[in-house]
Parts: C-alpha cells; structure tokens; sequence
C-alpha cells in the first residue's frame, strides 16, 4: 500500500474527531449555549448536512485542479473552522461553523478517496479505503473519548482546540509526504461524470449507504445521555464506552477491509443484519449498564465492518466517475448522519426516551438490508442477461461458421462432380479418335 494513502487515513483522524466528537459532547454544550439536548444534536446534523451538500459540489468545483493543493486548502479551511467554533459566542455561530468546516470536510474525503483509489490496483480498493476508514476509527478510539475527557474537565471548547491542532499536524503530513499527483492527459469532463447518476445501482448504493449509516447514528449520537440518563452510569464511563465503540469500529475495518475485496455482498448483508440485531438489544437492555457496554463494542465493530464495503461497492458502480463517485459514497454516509441523528431527536421529543432511539435505527437498517437485496437481485439479473447475449453471440459465430463450412464443403462437392463428368467427355473422343486411327490403319 502506498505510503500517501497512510497519510490521508492520518489526516481523516483529525476529520472524523470533529465529526463524532459531539455525541460526548451534547450534554455540556447543551449547558452552556442553553438549549436542549435534541437541538444541541442538531449540530451534528448540521456538520451532516454541510457534508451532503459540499461532497459533490466541492468535487465538481475542483474535478480539474491538482489534488495535492486542493487537499491542502481544504484541510487549512477545516482548520479555521475548528478554530471558530472554539471561539463561537451563540449555538448560531457555532452551528455555522460546523456546516463550513464540514464543507472542507466533505471535499477532503472526496477528494483524498479519489486519490487513494487511484493509486492502488482494482482488487486492492476496499483495502485501500480501510486505511481511510481507519482513520476514522482511531479517531473513535482516541479521538472521540479524548474529546469527551477534555470536554468534561476543561470545558467543551478545549476539544474544538484540539482538534485544531491535530488538522495543523495533518496539513503539515499532506504537504511533506503527499506526492504531486500529475494531472491527467484527458481532463475528466463533468458531463462524463454526472453520466454515473442514470444508473439504478448507483442509487440503490446511496440508499443502502444513507440507510445503514443513518441506523447506527440514530442511536450513537445520544449515546452519552443513554449511558448516564438510562443506564445509570457516571458520566466519566462516557469516554471509555466511546473507546470501546472506537475500538470495536477499528477491529470491524480492518476485517471488513480485507474481506470485502473477494465477498462484497456477504459483508453488506451480514454487517447491516448484525447492526440491525445489536441495535434491537440496544433498545431492551439499555438499561442494563454491563449489556450497554457490551453493545457499544459490537456496533461499532459491525458499522465499521461494513464501511469498507459501501465505499467499494460505489467505486464498482460508478468507476467512471472516481472523484464524484468518492463524493457521492461522502454525501450518502452523511445522508445518514443527518437523518439518523434527525430521527432520534425526534424520538426523544415525542417523550419515547433515549432507549427508543435504538429502535429507530434499527428500522433503517431493516431498510437497509431490503436495498442490498435489491440491488443484489438487479446485479444477477443484468449478470444473467450478458451471459445471455455473450452465449448467444457464441452460438451465432459457431452456427455461422458451421454454415461457411457446409457452403465450403457443397462447393467442394460440386467441384469435385464437375472433375469426374468432364473426365469421360475428355476422353471419350481420345477414345474414338484411338480407335478411328486404328481402323484408318488397319484399312
């Protein structure tokens, strides 16, 4: 694996801190920006929403400038917005920053998605975006808990500082050690790139993406007030329980990577029905703390397990298209991120408690499941039809040669007819001539 995508999956550290970080962070800025918990967890849908919107239009926006700069002002942009939200007065300012720094996030992942995929072979794709996506989950290992501990003993502000700093380190990793990357003899056209948005496959694959992200972050994102309001727990549990959630995604990535490549459809379906199982257990135990605990682990192993897997599965539809295809993969996990979070604030809201958010992810991964065996079906079908006209096209070369053959052996056969009937017209007047000769001689 090439050194440049280590680094991008080092960089995506930094990114994914600030992009979970709140779920142990909704409590205390809740507390000091006075609003509710449900609205606090808007600005995690906030940070989603800006992500659906910047992937693709930061990715058509940069389709022709050379990737390593626009890597390295998109990561100094989500940089500065680190920074304004620690500085952010109002939830209003802080909820902006959030949408502009999830802009630069969006692009970021476009962008540095595209780059790895194109720097390793086809039969390496999932693996190469593992290192990406494990990233991300050493980000919910260290950075996430970290966050939620510097939240709780120095105020949530400290983690948006730290996050700030962690984006500085990784500028500095993007501009040492990512090559230049030329840029292509045929410019991509984007008329060739939006192409990829007539096929089905491409929107069952954002529907599945949307869906099995969006269950899992129902329920993670009011995971701290689950495990203190519900379960009872010290609210000093909450970093070690998102440790534990980090820990199972990076152990889920790293499996998913290297199986995903040979079984791309067994790890979807078996990855999404295991969240859909854990999610349920989730909702009846969520008041038993040693089952929550035990719970977080697993989700967090069978989400991430996945993730490999719906990023291959979008670079295999749309391999026309990799810096959009990268964007879209990005808009469709935080389809998710915005309507899971969305759905269990509204859960909440309607008096059914933070345990029925775990409910509510577990119908939108049951949705999930019914996508992939959708799409499933459509990819043996279409497989079917071009075995189909493949076999057909086969049996009309063979039959057509089985005729030029006949027509050439016909052909033969008359000609070889035509040899014998002239050789007794040839010699029936040498013949006669002969024996005339004889009797003109004999007379």
């Amino acid at each position: 694996m090439p050194l440049a995508v280590y680094i991008l999956g080092l960089s995506v550290f930094a990114l994914g801190t600030s992009e979970f970080m709140l779920s142990g962070l909704l409590p205390p800025i809740a507390d000091d920006m006075n609003v509710s918990i449900p609205r606090a967890g808007l600005l995690i849908s906030a940070f989603a929403i800006g992500m659906v919107i910047g992937a693709p239009l930061l990715a058509v926006a940069t389709l022709r400038l050379p990737r390593r700069t626009t890597l390295i002002a998109l990561i100094s942009v989500f940089g500065l917005g680190q920074v304004a939200g620690a500085l952010a007065p109002t939830y209003e300012v802080l909820f902006v920053s959030r949408v502009v720094s999830a802009f630069a996030c969006a692009g970021f992942w476009a962008v540095g998605a595209a780059v790895a995929i194109a720097m390793v072979p086809v039969n390496a794709r999932a693996r190469a975006m593992a290192v990406m996506i494990g990233g991300l989950s050493i980000a919910n290992v260290l950075g996430v808990p970290l966050g939620a501990f510097l939240g709780g003993n120095l105020g949530w502000r400290s983690a948006f500082w730290a996050v700030g700093a962690a984006s500085a380190v990784a500028l500095a990793g993007v501009m040492t050690l990512i090559p230049r990357i030329p840029v292509p003899d045929e410019k991509p056209q984007l008329r060739r790139e939006v192409g990829i948005y007539r096929d089905r496959q491409v929107w069952l694959s954002i529907v599945i993406t949307a869906l099995a992200a969006g269950g899992v972050f129902c329920a993670f994102s009011y995971l701290a007030p689950l495990l203190t309001d519900v379960a009872g727990l010290d609210s000093g549990w909450v970093p070690t329980v998102l440790a534990l959630f980090g820990i199972g995604a990076l152990i889920g990535t790293t499996i998913g990577g290297r199986v995903a490549d040979a079984h791309l459809f067994g790890v979807l379906l078996s990855g999404i029905a295991a969240s859909t199982v854990f999610l349920a257990a989730l909702a009846l135990f969520a008041s038993n703390q040693a089952a929550v605990i035990t719970l977080s682990f697993l989700l967090g192993l069978s989400a991430f397990y996945t993730a490999p897997a719906l990023n291959a599965r979008m670079f295999n539809v749309a391999g026309a298209a990799p810096t959009l295809a990268g964007a879209t993969t990005t808009a469709a996990f935080n389809l998710g991120n915005t309507g899971g979070p969305w759905l269990g604030g509204a859960v909440i809201d309607a008096d059914f408690g933070f345990g029925a958010t775990a409910w509510a992810g577990a119908a939108m991964t049951v949705a999930a499941l019914v996508a992939v065996v959708v799409s499933l079906r459509l990819q043996r079908a279409r497989g079917a039809a071009t075995r189909l006209i493949a076999t057909g096209a086969v049996v009309q070369d063979a039959a057509m040669e089985g005729t030029a053959a006949q027509g050439a052996a016909m052909e033969g056969t008359a000609a070889q007819g035509t040899a014998v009937e002239g050789a007794p017209a040839q010699g029936a007047p040498a013949q006669g001539t002969a024996v005339e000769s004889a009797d003109c001689a004999t007379g």
